[in-house]
């Protein structure tokens, strides 16, 4: 049995949070160029990260959300049932992070201010902008040797360590906050409240062949599921775990 797993925010800040959580896998999985096609994904998951730094303030952001995630688990300190020794050193690992990103620049201006970055960011966001004639540095970069590209991915990935790492932090222990419950969409439909939730985490059978449309917000969601082939909302009953994580 193959398992469906989807997660779905519930407010914009989280809907962020796991856009850029999926950039920066994409730019991961790319550094190692193991594929000559890699540099497309990693410049356009590079370049679609600053479009977001430009957008939003996100380095206050994610303090607040480091500093609310100490005021949590720091009400759990001499609890009696509680690892007192596992929160201490949760807590330790949140004071690093939030230290780590004190210390760091807005994020992405060290890309930003990237000469070679800079010279093919425009360009390379046009439609087949990615060609030799349209990006000549682009051109020279990919035929330097594969341990300086791998060199400036690493580089590149490096100064975004902060960021990354506060977000793992932040989306680790936001989804372990709520386990998994069974539930039944009846005529694949499933409606429920959420009490300041953030992220909906959806696991069901694939053999159902649909796939699930939330809508809501922070305090109330619906969950519609929809047949893949047809497009058309599901009437059957669908069994499927939820977890609503706050």
């Amino acid at each position: 049995m193959t398992i469906q797993k989807y997660e779905h925010p519930l407010n914009e800040k989280t809907r962020t949070y796991l856009r850029i959580e999926s950039l920066l896998r994409q730019m991961q999985h790319c550094a190692t160029f193991s594929d000559t096609q890699h540099y497309q994904v990693l410049f356009r998951s590079l370049f679609d990260l600053l479009d977001i730094f430009e957008q939003i303030q996100l380095k206050p952001e994610i303090l607040k959300d480091l500093d609310k995630l100490k005021l949590t688990y720091s009400n759990w300190l001499n609890v009696p049932g509680v690892d007192q020794q596992r929160l201490q050193g949760l807590l330790a690992e949140i004071a690093l992070v939030h230290t780590e990103v004190m210390q760091a620049q807005r994020f992405g201006t060290e890309l930003k201010e990237d000469s070679f970055l800079s010279s093919i960011r425009q360009r390379f966001n046009l439609p087949g902008g990615a060609c030799c004639f349209d990006l000549p540095a682009l051109h020279y970069w990919l035929h330097q040797p594969l341990e300086k590209r791998m060199a400036d991915a690493h580089h590149w990935l490096t100064s975004l360590a902060p960021l990354n790492h506060a977000l793992q932090q932040w989306l680790n222990l936001t989804r372990s906050s709520a386990q998994f419950n069974a539930q039944i969409a009846r005529n694949g439909f499933y409606q429920s409240d959420a009490h300041e939730a953030n992220i909906l985490r959806i696991h069901f059978n694939h053999d159902y062949g649909v796939y699930p449309m939330v809508s809501g917000h922070k305090n109330r969601f619906a969950i519609k599921f929809i047949h893949f082939d047809t497009g058309q909302a599901s009437t059957q009953d669908i069994e499927f775990e939820l977890a609503i994580c706050s």
